[in-house]
């Protein structure tokens, strides 16, 4: 009896070893890729073993044994736990669901997919491996500016959300001159759902549902067949107003975030990256006060490490071996927020006309 508790203690209610190394595969080894990489075999239980990448000219194995590919197929045919999928949109969905039928758990970056039906496809295929965990990269929850931004928010202690204002935004959309992202049959969409999709989430996760949305989608500077420029403003469930512009025509990379409360203000600018383009990441808080003369008390906070890879990584990794339900990035919420993206599309009726879009399946 006590070597079968042993056994049940040592092992997760998958079958997975508790004490073992988890073996990882990494389909798509471009910049996200090796990034994922490096804070993978930072961990002490995963370990990246193959690769795969269009990129490779053969089959074969680096230096330090891990073994690469030319194509994801050949990369399924290693001895996984863990599939991160790091590829374009419009392949994302495919090879999701080919780790999930392969038995691994999938961790897959952001957006989820080209559309709603992509993510909703996704999560028809989960459904069918209840034990496998699957997680999207939805980055910008784990930095440490919104994290505690988002801590002084639900204390209440500068009360309740009057609204939010945010902009996101590149130079252009890389490579705008041509390449994947710039088509829609590859992309699905522009510069919303490559990068704003992250701005929409995080709007999602301060306010909640959105019942009124009013949009204006432009490709006037850029001319391809995807946004440059989207512009919204919605109306919350709690009544919450939130401005949003999601732009490739920054000139400059630009990330700001204001939250009005009814007793000061929280403003998010600059956001730490691998590029290190978007400036500082810091937090100012404002404390509203009736003898201010409109000029409150501020405190400044800068943020000089960006743990959120690591961070996002160490989840899902605990979410795997504590058997645990994804939270951040789960299924449910890639698609609530891929909803969002839709229905900005979709509120721009001209739009909507013209590249054919859907909000629902």
């Amino acid at each position: 009896m006590k070597s079968l508790l042993v056994f049940i203690e040592s092992t997760c209610l998958d079958g997975t070893s508790m004490d073992r190394e988890l073996k990882v595969g990494i389909a798509g080894y471009g910049i996200v890729g090796k990034r994922r990489r490096e804070y993978i075999d930072q961990h002490p239980r995963l370990k990246t073993v193959a690769v795969c990448d269009q990129s490779f000219s053969s089959d074969g194995e680096f230096d330090d044994g891990v073994h690469f590919y030319q194509s994801y197929e050949r990369l399924l045919s290693e001895k996984l736990d863990i599939l991160f999928v790091c590829l374009p949109n419009y392949v994302a969905p495919e090879v999701t669901m080919a780790g999930l039928q392969n038995d691994l758990h999938v961790f897959c970056e952001k957006p989820p997919g080209r559309d709603i039906q992509d993510i909703a496809n996704v999560i028809e295929c989960e459904k069918q491996h209840p034990k496998l965990k699957l997680k999207y990269g939805f980055n910008h929850r784990y930095h440490d500016s919104v994290r505690e931004a988002l801590k002084l928010v639900r204390s209440q202690e500068l009360g309740k959300i009057i609204n939010m204002r945010g902009v996101y935004g590149k130079s252009k959309i890389i490579p705008f001159s041509g390449g994947w992202r710039a088509e829609r049959r590859f992309a699905g969409g522009g510069i919303l759902l490559d990068q704003g999709i992250h701005m929409v989430d995080l709007m999602r996760l301060f306010v909640g549902d959105f019942v009124k949305i009013e949009s204006f989608i432009s490709n006037d500077y850029w001319h391809h067949d995807v946004e440059d420029n989207a512009y919204a403003l919605m109306k919350g469930s709690n009544g919450v107003v939130v401005m949003l512009h999601s732009s490739a025509t920054s000139w400059r990379h630009r990330f700001s975030l204001d939250i009005t409360l009814e007793r000061g203000a929280i403003t998010l600018s600059g956001i730490l990256s691998g590029s290190k383009s978007y400036g500082a990441e810091k937090m100012t808080v404002a404390y509203a006060s009736d003898d201010d003369g409109g000029d409150p008390r501020e405190i400044t906070t800068r943020y000089n490490q960006d743990n959120s890879w690591r961070d996002e990584i160490t989840d899902f990794a605990e979410s795997i071996l504590e058997n645990r339900p994804v939270v951040e990035g789960s299924s449910s919420e890639a698609l609530e927020t891929m909803h969002l993206v839709y229905r900005i599309y979709c509120a721009d009726h001209e739009w909507q006309s013209k590249y054919k879009l859907k909000e629902e399946v």
